[in-house]
């Protein structure tokens, strides 16, 4: 298996693998959690969009701050600094400063993560790799996704929650020793193009974040809700979903790299709405929406390599990737504010969490049509690892 041979982007993939043990377990409760603590559905979902809103206006800050220092030790900071919301999580009782400082904590510290990381692995990841690269992280997150949703469940009832989230957070403090032994990634200071470069990747992403409002704010707390607010309950269901999506998107992302992207395009979008149909017909059943959320691994496994290894192509040819990764986290921050305001609006309307579900369906659409046109038009050009130069590389090639 070639795309093993990468040692850098194993360590990646090591580190990827401590950090979903807490993104599935602590960060897999995090909407429920605040809607038992009091804050009522609507204001959730206005909490989640408080935080990207957050992100979109602390992110121009990242590129000269990398400028300075490099790549990798902001991925570090990153990865430490996410692990404070785990800390102040617990204390939030309906909406009040705590709630404030939780949202004002957990934009800074996704921001300085999120977009790193991504420039990180787009600049240290293989072209002709890259679906297999993304699709071990993603079948390496779903494994984790089996047992630590069901832990996080078990110690949050009967520890409580400051146990559950401060296992999370000493957990992301420990995804960052992987990083120690990658290399530094310079960035230049000045990379013209780069925002032009980036427009294709801030659509995809806009959508992206569109679609995840629905599929991840609003779908857990409804799922939630289906199996009666139960902890144990809720982080059973996850585990089963984890072990149905588990071998699904590494099957795919070989498919992408022996050059059927545009028939992952079909199947992967087209298997996300279904999904969302289903999770729809499935509020209230908490069988059915057992099986809807096993259903949605399965397409998430499909979505994100067939997603990712078009963005981090696209980020690997710009002229920079970080600058690259900036601008189109900046469009999933305005993608998944305005999906969960939305969603809000409609809820504080009188609308049925039903119809929130079905939001979805409209980036879906627009992400399909765009993932289309960029395996038609790139393909053949994005297998290829590019001869000019990069905006971001490794310092072994400086």
């Amino acid at each position: 298996m070639a795309y093993f041979r990468n040692n850098t982007v194993n360590l990646l993939n090591l580190h990827y693998a401590v950090h979903a043990i807490a993104m599935t377990g602590g960060g897999a409760f995090y909407c429920v959690y605040l809607l038992k603590a009091g804050v009522p559905l609507p204001g959730v979902l206005m909490a989640m969009a408080a935080i990207l809103m957050g992100r979109f206006l602390i992110r121009p800050a990242i590129v000269p701050l990398a400028v300075r220092v490099g790549l990798r030790p902001l991925v570090i900071f990153g990865t430490l600094f996410c692990g404070l919301q785990y800390l102040i999580l617990p204390y939030v009782h309906g909406v009040d400063r705590v709630l404030i400082l939780l949202c004002a904590v957990s934009s800074m510290g996704d921001t300085i993560y999120w977009s790193t990381y991504h420039a990180y692995f787009a600049a240290l990841g293989d072209h002709e790799h890259r679906g297999s690269q993304i699709s071990v992280r993603e079948a390496i997150t779903a494994v984790i996704g089996v047992i630590s949703p069901i832990l996080a469940g078990w110690v949050l009832v009967t520890y409580g929650p400051i146990a559950a989230f401060g296992v999370s957070a000493a957990t992301q403090a420990a995804s960052a020793v992987p990083l120690m032994w990658t290399p530094d990634v310079p960035v230049v200071r000045r990379a013209p193009g780069a925002f032009r470069a980036s427009l294709s990747g801030v659509r995809l992403f806009l959508c992206d974040g569109w679609i995840q409002s629905g599929m991840v704010f609003v779908w857990n707390i409804a799922l939630f809700l289906s199996l009666k607010e139960n902890f144990l309950n809720y982080g059973g269901a996850l585990a089963i979903a984890a072990v149905v999506g588990a071998v699904t998107g590494l099957l795919l992302g070989r498919h992408i790299d022996a050059g059927g992207g545009g028939r992952a395009v079909i199947v992967s979008l087209i298997g996300l709405a279904v999904v969302v149909l289903v999770r729809a017909a499935s509020l209230g059943h908490p069988a059915l929406a057992v099986v809807a959320n096993a259903l949605a691994n399965v397409g998430n496994c499909l979505y994100t390599p067939t997603l990712m290894t078009a963005v981090y192509n696209l980020a690997k040819q710009s002229p920079c990737t970080l600058r690259f990764h900036a601008a189109t986290e900046g469009g999933w921050d305005v993608g998944g504010s305005i999906g969960s305001l939305v969603a809000a609006a409609l809820l504080w309307s009188g609308a049925s969490l039903g119809v929130t579900l079905l939001l979805p369906l409209f980036g879906i659409t627009a992400s399909f049509v765009l993932l289309r046109r960029y395996y038609a038009e790139h393909w053949e050009i994005t297998t290829l690892e590019p001869t000019d130069p990069l905006g971001v590389r490794p310092s072994s090639e400086v």
